[in-house]
């Protein structure tokens, strides 16, 4: 590669890089941290100096939750096929891009099976139960987005919220949510139970996964509950009047899943077989 040719894909890869960054809401400290690289050499490779290594921009990628190959644009010079695309497929958002994906999987006659598979519900809905036998016979990997939320934060979910407040939590879940979906290859996911109330966030999921609502009676999950033992939250004279409100808000929610199933009085495993039968294949 001639000197002209590296100047021009060090000046574009900054400039993409910089114009992601800026999209994300992140300072070059801020992004710096994200990328485990000091800001000094963030200000190099945004104005188009820095030579990053391949690991390098791939902890850019991971702080930007982008692949590597959304990083390096094709030159304005190159009217290929492949770099039309590419400029195409830059211009949509995740709702273009799963129907893209789902016309390619029926062009080329691809295994249909999500690659993501999220479960839906309420506290006590059973997602941590059935979360990991579903995972176990999807051969995949069973993630609770709340660890990676508070790995991220660096503490319990709790003192996220008595020290950071909910806004900080919401970040710290979109966050997560474009993590995981950046970096893994799919799996059987568990979010929280509110993410629901965030649009943004419930959109991406919406967008991203196959969802599953498992959906119970307040009964039933007081049941749950109490079998569990949750002494903090059933010492509330008003839990099961609090629960039955925060369903009528959130079942409307929740009913926008793909797939509903009723868990009341059935065991894991009979609900496990009603989620693998209903599964697209």
């Amino acid at each position: 590669m001639n000197k002209k040719h590296k100047d021009t894909l060090l000046a574009n890869l900054g400039a993409r890089v910089r114009s992601l960054r800026l999209e994300a809401k992140l300072t070059v400290r801020e992004f710096a941290e994200k990328a485990a690289l000091s800001p000094r050499f963030i200000n190099q490779l945004e104005a188009g100096t820095g030579n990053i290594s391949v690991v390098g921009l791939a902890r850019v990628g991971v702080a930007l939750n982008r692949t590597v190959a959304e990083l390096l644009p094709p030159p304005d010079a190159d009217l290929t096929l492949r770099a039309e695309i590419w400029r195409l497929l830059d211009e949509c958002d995740d709702g273009d891009l799963y129907a893209i994906r789902q016309w390619l999987i029926s062009r080329k006659g691809h295994d249909a099976t999500p690659r993501f598979i999220a479960l839906i519900g309420i506290l006590g809905a059973g997602k941590s139960t059935l979360g990991p036998a579903l995972a176990k016979e999807a051969k995949t990997e069973f993630i609770e987005l709340d660890y990676m939320i508070e790995e991220a934060a660096g503490m319990p979910l709790a003192d996220i919220f008595a020290t950071h407040g909910e806004n900080y939590y919401r970040d710290l879940e979109h966050e997560s949510l474009g993590r995981l979906f950046t970096t893994s290859n799919g799996c059987v996911f568990a979010p929280g139970g509110s993410i629901v109330t965030d649009s943004e966030s419930w959109n991406l999921v919406k967008q991203r996964c196959f969802t599953i609502w498992l959906q119970a009676t307040p009964d039933e999950l007081m049941k749950r509950m109490k079998r569990k033992g949750n002494p903090r939250l059933m010492s509330r004279p008003s839990v099961l009047a609090d629960m039955k409100s925060l369903l009528a808000r959130r079942e409307p929610l929740y009913a926008e899943s793909q797939l509903t199933i009723r868990t009341s009085g059935k065991t894991p495993a009979k609900i496990l077989s009603e989620i693998l039968e209903a599964l697209p294949s």
